[in-house]
């Protein structure tokens, strides 16, 4: 029998079929906001953009991208999407807002992007435009050439490139010649809004796509968990320049994570955002008491990097009220050890999402809501979202009980329209309406999730499962503290049969660790695993010290960059021998 999981909070109402953009803009909850404000802030230029400013430029380069006026783009085609290629600034979210109101579908490509990897979420996105900062332009052009794309269709967002029009040249153009602002084109609910990549940890990234009605619903659900804490808590008014929250935006654009942090829920309520093009820890350290920042968007690498970071004690936090931790596991020691260098009455909370879920599908609601019942628990992920539904399934296809582990599936008007141009994972993945999420979880008696580990991560030692995030947790409990970073895979080479992997660590030394010496500390972090963990759970496959995890730009582990790398070398050493 199947068991369904609901949200505890009251559901959203449903996403009817309208351009996103209204749930942006010409709100009517808006006509009480402040008659302007200001907007955006570059970190590191001072350079400001206004309320009105923004709103004006986007209705500029709507126009100037869907109009058919001269020196308009008229872009508007059912085929045509925009690729967009840049670093975090005001002019990202302006040119997302522009291309919503056009009901052009956008596509996001990391600036981090290799030739390989730009070569395939071009060709799989089919970006018929592209908009890019000049920096990138060595790295763009050649692979542009060799797919065919049309030179003359990309245009430069920040820098300079002669030949080559830009995001101003397109504005100042509508402006010089008084075009009429182009107007919002009408959207379905299941109308494309974009195209974000996945992270691409297991294969090639897949590109999700997100509809108009995505977008909206994920906002209803944003104001359903606002309006339940405002039952029970008022926020004071920020002490900030213009009484509004400030949060530091650094988290990169083309990942759902800071695009819904910065680009729509930043038009929730009035609030300043203050850009960083891309992480500097000292920058950021510096920004907070300069702009009096009170919002910090965090993922568990930078929680790791604040938190041991010597500056860090040394900065002032006291402007700091809302925090929160995402896009990947945040194990609970490190969320207590930073939480402690935050003020006392800060607001720390976590969550769990993906960009198949439009944004997020669990949160830890505000303690004192949902009927007085809900608590923050540390270690937990929280609730689902409103109008979220779940399963937890067990690997047998049956549904697990109370505090048994299963994989995560869920149901809601949040999840994506499916993945573009990939049929065999969109079966694999969306199935009979369900999101197969990959990621198992517990759920305890009071209705809170509990990160288990990744399903695909997941090993299967003497018939047994292990989970590298049990493991990974052991070894960072050890009191001796011996080791301030650690991730664990499965490797081939030491199982009982040719296929079975066994768990590896790969750590990062303390000062502590470094004291004692690389093997000492090897043998110490064994012995200790041997002591704590089923038999089963040993660290068979050896330990290897590293400078740093390799990470993604949003903070999930790139086990496979270690794994290929420990592969390649045990084959090159199996090969050594054999010609002994």
């Amino acid at each position: 029998m199947v068991k369904v999981i609901d949200s505890p909070y009251p559901k959203p109402p449903p996403a009817g079929d309208m351009n996103a953009y209204y749930s942006f803009f010409k709100r009517p909850d808006q006509a009480q906001w402040p008659a302007d404000f200001t907007l955006h802030i570059d970190a590191v230029t001072g350079e400001r953009r206004t309320y009105r400013q923004f709103l004006e430029r986007v209705h500029d380069l709507a126009t100037a991208l869907g109009g058919t006026a001269e020196g308009c783009l008229g872009i508007g085609k059912p085929e045509e999407k925009i690729g967009i290629i840049m670093e975090n600034s005001s002019d990202y979210i302006v040119l997302i807002h522009a291309s919503l109101a056009i009901a052009t579908p956008f596509a996001l490509i990391s600036s981090y992007s290799t030739p390989f990897e730009l070569k395939h979420a071009l060709t799989l996105s089919q970006a018929t435009h592209l908009v890019v900062d000049a920096k990138f332009l060595p790295t763009l052009i050649p692979v542009a050439q060799e797919i065919g794309f049309d030179l003359n269709r990309i245009f430069i967002a920040a820098g300079t490139a002669p030949g080559r029009r830009s995001l101003d040249d397109l504005v100042n153009n509508v402006r010089s010649k008084a075009i009429p602002f182009v107007g919002i084109k009408p959207a379905k609910k299941d109308t494309l809004a974009y195209l974000v990549f996945s992270s691409g940890t297991s294969g090639l990234p897949k590109a999700v796509m997100i509809s108009h009605g995505n977008i909206v619903y994920s906002l209803y659900q944003v104001a359903v968990v606002a309006q339940a804490m405002l039952q029970v808590h008022t926020p004071p008014t920020p002490k900030t320049p213009e009484g509004i929250p400030v949060v530091l935006a650094f988290l990169p654009i083309h990942h759902t994570y800071g695009l819904h942090s910065y680009s729509f829920r930043g038009f929730m309520a009035p609030m300043t955002q203050v850009f960083m093009r891309q992480w500097d820890v000292d920058v950021a350290l510096s920004s907070v008491p300069k702009y009096k920042v009170t919002t910090l968007a965090l993922i568990p690498s930078l929680v790791h990097q604040l938190a041991h970071h010597p500056k860090t004690a040394q900065t002032d936090w006291s402007s700091v009220t809302t925090l929160g931790s995402g896009a990947a596991y945040l194990p609970p020691k490190l969320a207590a050890k930073f939480a402690k260098l935050m003020p006392k009455d800060a607001n720390f909370a976590e969550g769990y999402g993906m960009s198949e879920a439009t944004i997020a599908a669990i949160i830890q609601p505000f303690p004192g809501t949902l009927g007085g019942k809900a608590k923050r628990v540390p270690g937990s992920t929280g609730v689902l979202l409103p109008g979220v539904a779940a399963r937890l399934v067990k690997d047998d296809g049956t549904d697990a009980k109370l505090n048994e582990v299963g994989e995560l599936w869920i149901k809601s008007d949040n999840v994506a329209l499916g993945y573009y141009n990939n049929p065999k994972a969109n079966k694999e993945t969306f199935v009979d309406e369900w999101l197969i999420t990959g990621d198992k979880f517990r759920l305890d008696k009071d209705g809170n999730f509990w990160f288990a580990d990744r399903a695909k991560d997941t090993l299967k030692v003497s018939g047994a499962q292990v989970s590298p995030v049990e493991i990974e947790n052991c070894l960072l409990a050890n009191p001796e503290k011996l080791i301030i970073d650690v991730t664990v895979a499965g490797v081939n080479g030491h199982g009982r049969t040719s296929d079975e992997k066994v768990p590896r660590a790969w750590i990062v030394l303390s000062a502590a660790g470094k004291k004692r010496g690389e093997k000492a500390t090897a043998r110490v972090l064994d012995r200790w695993i041997q002591k704590s963990l089923s038999k089963y759970k040993w660290v068979r496959g050896g330990f290897e010290v590293v400078d740093e995890i390799p990470k993604s730009p949003t903070g999930k582990v790139l086990r496979r960059v270690l794994v290929d790398k420990h592969e390649k070398e045990r084959v090159e050493q199996e090969q050594v021998k054999a010609k002994l």
